[in-house]
């Protein structure tokens, strides 16, 4: 699932530093909100001149009246992301107050400060997941230094061991927390290597995330990503064609694009194309608004229009809020939706 000023902050009490919080206090509490706030879409759809087709304002429509997730799998269903929101906790307090806020799942970055942490550290961040009460949907392997530019370790020459370590780890906590989701951040170009060379390396471990990521039924995530100069996949079409040379070289079926449309918006990729063609294809979707990358509604992005044509095309997944925005108004656009609902 990432130096931009945009990701700095997510990262305050992680950057290197062990999980174990100090004693925990109680999350603030925040008004409880739907999984999917009804008025949502709408707004969205009232904030652009796009004309929708008319199946697509069916879609909508839908999505308004049924919020809840379906008997077959998640519709419409948000998943916060505890690394990017909520910052202003401690990092394992973070699930519970996801939950105080009416959600019932949450996704994070690597939130580790190695590729192998201690087992009293994954048990810590397991526990804290487990006693809130929510459903751990999305995880990164590790990607390093994110705070300090870092992009990922996929193609790092010279960091393979570490990746491939943690391929394992990254599979416990799945398996353990019923997690199938996985994002591999690609990595930053290298200077002192070719692209070639560390496309190469891309391709095998990917293949080996893919391998390992099956064994509990995972699906390993490429994402691209925006705000970082020497991060080669900005578009949708980069991505895919990685994935289409890891699939062809290794076999693999297990891995899927994760569509930001933040950050696919932001690096110029046509969002409405890149739906048409690809929504088959999505493994996950992320959400936050342009410019500045807050809230839905605090920008132009029309967010509701994108994700109500990706479910009629037939993604069925998580919607993952990965968005800054202080603790005190995180979900203020939802709560404001549902009041003028009732």
């Amino acid at each position: 699932m990432q130096s931009n000023p945009c990701f700095v902050s997510a990262f305050g009490d992680s950057g290197g530093r062990s999980l174990v919080s100090q004693t925990p206090t109680s999350p603030t509490p925040l008004t409880p909100t739907p999984t999917f706030p009804k008025l949502f879409i709408k707004q969205n759809l009232n904030s652009t001149k796009r004309k929708l087709k008319p199946s697509t304002k069916a879609a909508a429509k839908q999505a308004k009246i049924d919020p809840s997730p379906s008997s077959e799998g998640p519709t419409m269903t948000y998943t916060v992301n505890c690394s990017i929101l909520l910052t202003e906790l401690p990092l394992l307090e973070r699930p519970a107050a996801a939950k105080a806020a009416g959600f019932d799942a949450v996704e994070f970055w690597w939130p580790f400060a190695t590729s192998v942490p201690t087992d009293k550290e994954t048990t810590e961040f397991e526990t804290a997941i487990k006693n809130a009460g929510v459903q751990l949907t999305g995880l990164n392997f590790n990607a390093g230094n994110m705070p300090g530019g870092d992009r990922g370790l996929v193609s790092w020459k010279g960091r393979c061991s570490e990746f491939k370590d943690n391929i394992d780890v990254v599979a416990g906590i799945g398996e353990r927390l019923g997690c199938k989701a996985f994002n591999a951040l690609y990595g930053n170009r290298q200077d002192e290597f070719t692209p070639e060379e560390q496309d190469e390396l891309a391709a095998k471990n990917l293949a080996a995330a893919a391998e390992g990521i099956a064994r509990i039924g995972g699906t390993v995530l490429l994402e691209p990503v925006s705000g970082a100069p020497k991060y080669p996949l900005l578009t949708a079409e980069d991505a895919l064609k990685v994935i289409a040379r890891v699939k062809a070289e290794s076999g693999a079926q297990n891995i899927k694009l994760l569509a930001d449309f933040y950050h696919l918006a932001v690096n110029g990729d046509d969002v409405e194309s890149v739906i048409e063609n690809h929504a088959k294809d999505f493994g996950h979707i992320q959400i936050a608004d342009n410019p500045g990358r807050g809230a839905p509604g605090t920008g132009t992005l029309p967010l509701g229009e994108w994700i109500a044509r990706s479910r009629e095309l037939g993604y069925d997944g998580y919607i993952g809020l990965e968005y800054k925005e202080p603790q005190e108004s995180a979900f203020s656009w939802a709560i404001r939706q549902r009041a003028n609902a009732n």
